[in-house]
Formats: structure tokens, sequence, C-alpha cells
């Protein structure tokens, strides 16, 4: 347990943006996908989620890491089926933002949800570098009630609600974790996952990567940053990680291609250019297979579900 608070004390929380939506028509997406972590509150309704198209329902919660992608249904089975691209493109058919009125009405399907990065050493999505899949929380009033008051505080004039958010949504990172252990869930993959974050040698190569996402990051460069030879350090990082360096690399540099569509006004070229992709044309056919839309719709949406 002791390594498991080392951890949570090293976790980088920021909040992204929280909302209440209300589900105007009935829709399956094929693909749900975010670079962040999402954490949905059923207010009126069911929603439906994963390969098994598990029912959460009203008070129940979903959390989808970030990276993770999964199929969900608003309010129906049955609803028709449609991929993020074309979710993004028709957003407000389907959901729309939801006034208090609607979210105590039972005649209205609606959910709230929290989004947040929680990384660690400042580089490593944590959730994601688990492997933890989306899921379900039910009966723990105290995740419920953090989101709701984050949601209260981003709907309010108060002074200070900055610092609420930013408070609370740390204090709903550490439930969310407590809630996996207590419950045991994923036990397989937080033992094999969780070694790595005390390894120094891969510690300087996260953090090098994030530093130099547009640079030369090759496996040799990151051999020499780890002190192992450029024969073994695929082997070593992909060992701990279970994934290859290159794979990772790739990630980082499209969630910080994420981050620059929402937050400037950059060229999608340069935009490629700053994350290590030199050629425009192969950056926008990569960011297009990782997250099914292309980059420029990507910038619209702010989030796959944000309208």
């Amino acid at each position: 347990m002791e390594d498991y608070n080392k951890i949570i004390e090293s976790l980088g929380v920021r909040y992204i943006k929280s909302r209440n939506m209300k589900i105007a028509k009935p829709v399956t997406i094929e693909n749900h996908y975010d670079v962040e972590n999402t954490i949905f509150i059923v207010n009126n309704g069911d929603i439906f989620f994963g390969p098994d198209q598990e029912k959460i329902s009203e008070g129940d919660m979903l959390f989808i890491p970030g990276g993770k992608s999964t199929a969900i249904s608003y309010s129906s089975l049955t609803a028709p089926v449609v991929s993020s691209e074309d979710f993004i493109a028709n957003k407000k058919k389907y959901l729309q933002n939801a006034s208090d009125s609607d979210i105590n009405d039972y005649d209205v399907d609606g959910f709230s949800q929290v989004m947040f990065e929680a990384k660690v050493f400042d580089s490593v999505n944590f959730f994601a570098s688990l492997n933890i899949t989306p899921f379900a929380i039910r009966g723990n009033e105290t995740i419920a009630q953090l989101i709701r008051v984050i949601i209260d505080e981003t709907n309010s004039t108060k002074p200070g609600k900055n610092r609420i958010i930013k408070v609370n949504t740390e204090y709903l990172c550490v439930e969310i974790i407590r809630y996996i252990l207590d419950k045991r869930l994923f036990v397989e993959q937080l033992v094999t996952n969780s070694t790595y974050f005390k390894d120094p040698r891969l510690i300087d190569i996260f953090a090098y990567i994030k530093n130099n996402l547009g640079g030369d990051l090759s496996n040799k460069v990151l051999a020499g940053v780890a002190g192992v030879s450029e024969d073994y350090v695929g082997q070593y990082f992909k060992m701990l990680t279970g994934i290859n360096p290159q794979d990772y690399i790739e990630y980082q540099r499209m969630e910080a291609a994420v981050d620059l569509l929402r937050t400037t006004k950059k060229s999608i070229r340069d935009i490629g250019r700053e994350v290590g992709y030199k050629d425009t044309a192969y950056f926008c056919r990569r960011f297009k297979m990782m997250f099914g839309i292309p980059a420029g719709k990507m910038r619209r949406r702010e989030s796959l579900i944000n309208v």
C-alpha cells in the first residue's frame, strides 16, 4: 500500500472541464475516445458501455480512462450506431447542455461529466499506463458528490471557484484510485504495470520524451538517456511498460497535438512539426488512425461530447 501512496503523491492532476448533459436523441457511438479521463454520473435514464453493453442507471457512474476507446449507448441499446466522426458532425442532434430543471426532470434522460488529466512524473498518463479499461462505479456517494460539487463550482460566479475545482478534482482522482483498490479491480494490471513507476532509468526516459517531442526520439537517443545499449532499450522499455517505446512516443505526440488543437490557433502543419512530424500528410493519416477523426474536426469538437 505504501507504493500506491508514493504513486498518488507523484500524480499531477489537472481539471479539464465539466458539464450537465441531456440526451436529445438515443445514439450508440461505436468507438468513443478521448485523451482525457472522463467520469459520468447518470442523472436519469440508462447508459450502456463496453463490448457487453453493461448498463449503468440513475446514480451509477462510468469511468473511461484517457486513451481508451469503448462503445457507448445513450438511453437505448437499439439506438442508431454511428462512428465518432459522424457523432461529432451531428453532436447537437444527440447531446445538449442541460439546465438544472432538465436534471430534475425524470422525463429527460441525461448525465453529468467531469474530465481531468492525471499524470505521473508530469509525463505519463496514469490510468492509461496501467492498462485500465472503462468500468462502472456503483454505490459510492463520495465520488458522486465530488462530481456534483465540481460541476456546481464550474457554474458558479463565487470567488475561489477555481481553487475549489482544483482541490476537488484531485480528491476525485484519489477516490477513483481508492475505489479500484478497495474493489480489487484490475489486480493483475496494477501488479504488472505499476512497478515501472519506481525505475529511475525509465523515469528519465519519460522525462526526456516529454521535453523533446519535436526532436529525435530514436531508440539510439533513448538508449543514451537510459544508459543501456541501443539493442536493449526497446526490450527494456516494453518489459516494464508493456508497449514498445515508439508506440508510447506516438501516443505522447498525438496527445500533445490534441492539446495544441484545442488551445491554440496554430495550423495543422505547424502542430504536426511541433510534435515531431515533418510530413504533414503522414501526421494527418496517423492522427485519424488513432482518434478516428481528422485533426481539423478534433479542433472543432474540443472533446467527444462537448457540445
